[in-house]
């Protein structure tokens, strides 16, 4: 796994092992930040369920104005600073040891790019999802990782599903502020 563009270009980076890691694959996050490539300077990105940090370094080595990493292990927190110093990206983040839901609960950050990958089929992803959209700016993008046969409401607060790409088994959902969608 490695940082496929922006000021940490190449630099590989470490993942956790075990059977509930899922890295997401070279090919998605490729096509995920060529759908926000135009978005992503200077925006506020939030990496929810993090685990190896991969999406929010990218972010980051792409000119993202800060990056908040979010994990509930304590594990994956250090991945990402492992991570983080081998790409020495020297940009703003913030490493948050925490439930995901609990930390939507409790934040006071608002944020323009949010990417979900959280564990599947756990029922998680909608109750985040539920959450997020309150600590949304106005013109944000909310950018989900799920199972094909994992479904999602098509509207969630003012935010609207409007794309949905698939990789083999894996949907990328992409939602906007339907106030803001021309």
């Amino acid at each position: 796994m490695r940082v496929i563009a922006g000021l940490a270009k190449g630099k590989k980076l470490q993942t956790l092992e075990g059977q509930d890691v899922r890295p997401t694959i070279s090919r998605i996050k490729e096509s995920i930040f060529n759908i926000i490539q135009f978005e992503i300077q200077e925006r506020k990105f939030l990496d929810l369920f993090s685990g190896s940090g991969q999406m929010g370094i990218e972010a980051l080595s792409r000119g993202a104005k800060s990056v908040t990493f979010v994990d509930s292990r304590a594990q994956s927190i250090e991945i990402i600073k492992q991570n983080l110093r081998s790409t020495g990206l020297s940009g703003s983040f913030d490493l948050v040891n925490a439930d995901a839901l609990s930390f939507l609960d409790t934040t006071n950050e608002k944020f323009d790019i949010a990417y979900l990958d959280p564990p599947y089929k756990v029922g998680i992803l909608q109750k985040a999802m539920c959450k997020l959209v309150d600590v949304m700016n106005s013109n944000g993008i909310i950018i989900c990782e799920n199972p094909m046969d994992e479904k999602l409401d098509e509207k969630i607060g003012n935010y609207i599903l409007i794309r949905t790409y698939n990789y083999g088994k894996i949907s990328i959902n992409v939602f906007r502020n339907k106030d803001v969608i021309d």
